[in-house]
């Protein structure tokens, strides 16, 4: 039992849902190959039941864009329940989806301002707060909106939760820059002697030898203890520097091992490490335009309408450079990743572009009308936009389609 707890009229008050099975619609199948990939057009709460008998561990990630409850009603669905109806309504869809995910899955669920409190209490009942892992921040527009009377908004939230934490992988956000260089001095940190072999450091202030030295300016610690002597740009002997430093010695000395570059450029000494680049590096919580060159809902119904059509296009669909960053923060090519308010089709859409394998399950009819075609010009190769250039994709693979039946 948590020692905290959401509570609400009606929330205990739930009708189990009637067994439904998973059946093959194969005139509405495009499985080319084998495919792994599903569509499944019905009412999630039976569709992830009926999954937990077929798919139980076996998804990487979740990523659902569910009702924000505005109270709006749009042409594709209905977004005006109460708020103790949306309370129970989400709990009985999130719930299934823990034991789906795998000991190392995570969670992502957008939402806004207006049940972003109560849906991450609620996340943090059913994942348990020590899964939360963290909130991002997607800057959903260029301009603000000024629905709400107070401020204009520009922002909404992706809530991270994992089924462990502890076997979860951190969130990558790209790859360091080659040349960049990081700084071995850190001001506020103990004072310490770190120890640079002969011939490892790379000087470009021309052949010389340095006496020892005070070399502190400013905040930046920095003693020269012995005698140093350059020759051919680079450290003829062993030589030690006293400061406070952002590295240990084991640390320093694993990079030398690995032969990454320690430079100098002049005196008074403040050494950098000097990355090859093409490492992992963490996502930043702040998925925004200057950062990530962030997609926002304007550029997501551009997408819309070149997909759709003006008349057809979807209301507030998500960008796919947007679901591309969550995907490939936590998964690689291969893992399964499952949608259960598939909209119109983008996570899968992304998810196949980036050779992942996906599931998706949407209620309404634009499962047929709007989803199952978009996902057949992926396959064709047809599909130019959206993330399809950066992720190099030319077409491929198929999915099932997939309808409910009750067991009897």
């Amino acid at each position: 039992m948590p020692s905290l707890e959401l509570t609400w009229i009606g929330k205990h008050e739930r009708t189990p849902p009637e067994p439904q099975v998973l059946v093959e619609h194969a005139e509405r199948s495009y499985a080319r190959d084998a495919a792994d990939n599903l569509l499944i057009h019905g009412d999630n709460l039976h569709a992830l039941h009926a999954l937990r008998e077929t798919h139980a561990g076996s998804v990487r990630c979740v990523y659902i864009d569910p009702p924000y409850n505005t109270g709006a009603a749009f042409e594709h669905y209905h977004d005006d329940l109460g708020h103790a109806a949306w309370l129970s309504f989400m709990r009985e869809r999130l719930q299934p989806l823990l034991p789906l995910l795998r000991d190392d899955g995570v969670l992502f669920c957008s939402i806004d301002d207006r049940e972003h409190a109560y849906l991450t209490v609620l996340l943090d009942e059913l994942f348990g707060r020590d899964n939360r892992c963290g909130t991002l921040v997607w800057e959903k527009k260029k301009k603000p909106s000024f629905l709400d009377a107070s401020m204009g908004a520009v922002t909404e939230y992706v809530l991270a939760y994992a089924k462990d934490r502890r076997r979860a992988p951190p969130f990558i956000g790209g790859v360091t820059t080659a040349g960049k260089k990081y700084p071995l001095n850190n001001a506020g940190n103990g004072r310490r002697v770190l120890r640079f072999p002969a011939g490892s450091v790379r000087f470009s202030c021309g052949d010389q030898t340095f006496e020892p030295q005070d070399m502190s300016e400013g905040n930046i610690v920095t003693c020269l203890l012995d005698r140093l002597v350059v020759d051919g740009g680079r450290n003829v002997g062993a030589f030690r520097l006293e400061g406070e430093w952002r590295y240990s010695q084991a640390r320093l000395d694993e990079l030398l091992a690995r032969g990454e570059a320690i430079v100098i450029s002049k005196a008074p000494f403040r050494p950098n490490h000097v990355k090859d680049g093409g490492e992992p590096k963490k996502l930043k919580n702040l998925l925004s335009i200057a950062h990530y060159g962030m997609s926002t809902y304007e550029d997501a119904t551009a997408e819309s309408v070149a997909l759709f059509g003006e008349s057809a296009a979807f209301d507030y669909p998500k960008p796919e450079k947007l679901i591309a960053t969550l995907l490939g923060a936590v998964t690689r090519p291969g893992d399964l990743v499952l949608d259960s308010f598939a909209g119109s089709g983008t996570t899968g859409a992304v998810a196949h572009k980036l050779r992942r394998r996906w599931i998706m399950i949407e209620r309404g009819d634009h499962a047929v009308t709007h989803v199952a075609p978009r996902l057949r010009k992926v396959v064709d190769g047809e599909d130019r936009g959206g993330v399809s250039a950066a992720a190099g994709w030319s077409g491929g693979g198929g999915y099932r389609f997939y309808r409910l039946s009750p067991t009897r």
